[in-house]
């Protein structure tokens, strides 16, 4: 299965990568990747490539947080936070199948647009479709929204950094660790 997934820093060398699981910039307040990797779907490297190109046009970058997930990862999730809102249950997780991503938009100095919360935010204003918040907030999550959408990703509605392909339901999940993908 692994060659379903590919390494992004390969195919898309112009993104950020801020990959938090490796981190203790977490939710968790720990790190639970071996490493700061990203990997998605091979279906997805194209979409992903347009989405950067048109971000690229308007002076803009794209931000990685999180992509492919072990389904062991998606477990120690589901066992802090209950929610299916903000934390998938593992045999449920999207991230599992490698067709989802968690995005944001940076300047070409690399600075973080405002956007309506922080990654990993589980608070109604982290909702895809959230209302009451300054127009800048708004317009940045829109045009994210719109390009993101453009390129044939679907928006999460609890979370306005989470896209997934269309389809994604029909693609099973890679049962694989990083320990596998990591050469």
């Amino acid at each position: 299965m692994e060659e379903l997934l590919v390494n992004v820093e390969k195919v898309l060398p112009n993104v950020v990568l801020d990959i938090r699981y490796a981190t203790d910039n977490n939710f968790l307040q720990r790190s639970v990747y071996p490493k700061a990797c990203c990997f998605i779907h091979r279906d997805i490297v194209g979409m992903l490539k347009a989405v950067v190109e048109n971000l690229e046009n308007r002076k803009l970058k794209l931000k990685i947080f999180d992509a492919f997930r072990p389904l062991s990862v998606s477990q120690i999730f589901w066992e802090e936070i209950q929610d299916p809102r903000y934390v998938a249950p593992p045999q449920e997780s999207r991230h599992a199948r490698g067709t989802a991503v968690d995005v944001t938009l940076l300047n070409f100095q690399g600075e973080e647009l405002a956007m309506p919360t922080d990654f990993d935010d589980f608070s109604e204003k982290a909702h895809a479709d959230y209302p009451d918040l300054p127009k800048e907030l708004l317009a940045n999550r829109d045009l994210l929204q719109e390009v993101m959408v453009e390129n044939g990703f679907k928006i999460y509605p609890y979370e306005w950094w989470h896209f997934d392909l269309q389809g994604y339901e029909f693609y099973p999940q890679l049962d694989t660790d990083f320990e596998t993908l990591i050469p």
